[in-house]
């Protein structure tokens, strides 16, 4: 008798769910990225080529921190599109969210240089209690 398997199990799992809360949902992404701990901040670099400067944006809101980079291509031009032999290249808007909830947002720092885009993502120090009592000697 043969047994029959589940084809929807998956032992990795718990692995992708970790993995996607960590550095996002990759599934849908258009660039890679990598991330890597430098003792007192995150170092993250985004493979970004062909892209400008200009064309790129981070952008925060509440613990998230958005990636937006947008590229235009001459072939979305009803007049040069007859001029293609061939066109290959991705173009459009790609973006991905990160989680900056342990980090120090107003702190952060960005650049991009030979198509990488690196961001500085300086860690929070260490929580401090809201509040305390003080004992009267």
């Amino acid at each position: 008798m043969a047994m029959l398997l589940d084809h929807r199990y998956n032992p990795f799992n718990e692995l992708e769910n970790w993995n996607r809360a960590f550095f996002g949902d990759t599934t849908l992404a258009e660039f890679k990225t990598d991330i890597r701990d430098a003792g007192d901040a995150f170092l993250l670099e985004a493979d970004l080529p062909g892209f400008r400067k200009e064309d790129i944006s981070l952008s925060l809101n509440g613990d998230a921190m958005t990636i937006k980079a947008v590229r235009h291509s001459d072939y979305e031009d009803d007049g040069k599109k007859g001029a293609y032999l061939r066109c290959e290249r991705s173009y459009g808007t790609y973006t991905r969210t990160f989680d900056v909830s342990g980090i120090e947002t107003n702190s952060i720092r960005a650049a991009y240089n030979n198509g990488v885009l690196t961001v500085t993502l300086p860690k929070r120090s260490a929580h401090r209690p809201e509040g305390q009592t003080i004992t009267i000697d």
